[in-house]
């Protein structure tokens, strides 16, 4: 299918409906993924189904090794809150009008898959975090129960996953395949972790939440970028002006992988 730069279905801070659609079927096709799941992809589900387990197992104990350091978790916490949630909710939007103003359409659809990607994120971890129903850190007997009283006093937490963690990954998958560079991906990809690392050192998450959130973050990341944007796409087609008037320009992409 060939990828369009400008149509009716652009999502633009004009055209908002089709933002609203784009959402609407990422997340469709995000939640309904695991049905169409082959043997090949268990050369990562296996073992990210092993590493939660031993991470599930684990936690307790590891958040007893951490220790109690109010000073140090209040350091990791507002690392995390501008890394992991604050700068990529913000990025896309400064992104959007820095593009709109320098008439950068590349930019600008980096910033609107990196938006998309980010929503998708919240609002899967959002229903993910009442269906698991697990406590935090610093709830209960600190071991992160799972439905610790059944329903009766549901929701009784909401630690898995990690929301920055998911919001991190998402948005730096997106700017990793908008941007292949490796200098791109060592930064965004450093970030991510470093947020992962400080969720669990700021105690607001056990070792498996930030494992989850961050696997579901890159994936959600990874389905943005391959549905919607056009560095993803084979084919590409722009609207470009000629002498002769406006015409049509067809982009093969080699590099596509």
């Amino acid at each position: 299918m060939l990828a369009q730069s400008a149509s009716n279905d652009d999502c633009t801070l004009h055209s908002i409906k089709p933002c609203i659609t784009h959402v609407a079927q990422d997340e469709a096709g995000i939640v309904t993924s695991p049905l169409r799941i082959t043997a090949k992809d268990m050369l990562w589900i296996a073992p990210f189904g092993v590493a939660t387990g031993f991470a599930i197992d684990y936690d307790a104990n590891m958040m007893r090794k951490l220790g109690s350091h109010p000073s140090r978790e209040d350091k990791f916490k507002k690392f995390s809150d501008y890394v992991g949630l604050y700068g990529p909710s913000a990025a896309p939007v400064v992104g959007y009008f820095v593009a709109a103003a320098t008439h950068n359409d590349y930019l600008q659809e980096s910033s609107v898959l990196a938006g998309e990607a980010t929503l998708d994120a919240l609002i899967l971890n959002e229903g993910l975090k009442y269906a698991i129903d697990r406590e935090r850190p610093n709830q209960g007997d600190g071991t992160g129960r799972f439905w610790p009283h059944g329903p009766s006093t549901w929701p009784d937490g909401q630690s898995m996953p990690s929301n920055h963690c998911m919001i991190a990954w998402s948005f730096a998958r997106v700017i990793a395949g908008q941007y292949d560079t490796t200098p791109t991906k060592i930064t965004v990809y450093s970030l991510a972790t470093a947020v992962s690392v400080s969720r669990v050192l700021s105690r607001e998450h056990f070792p498996s939440d930030v494992i989850v959130g961050s696997t579901f973050g890159y994936l959600i990341g990874d389905y943005v970028f391959r549905h919607r944007s056009r560095e993803a796409s084979l084919f590409s087609l722009s609207a470009v002006n000629t002498y002769n008037g406006k015409g049509v320009q067809l982009d093969i992409n080699l590099g596509r992988r």
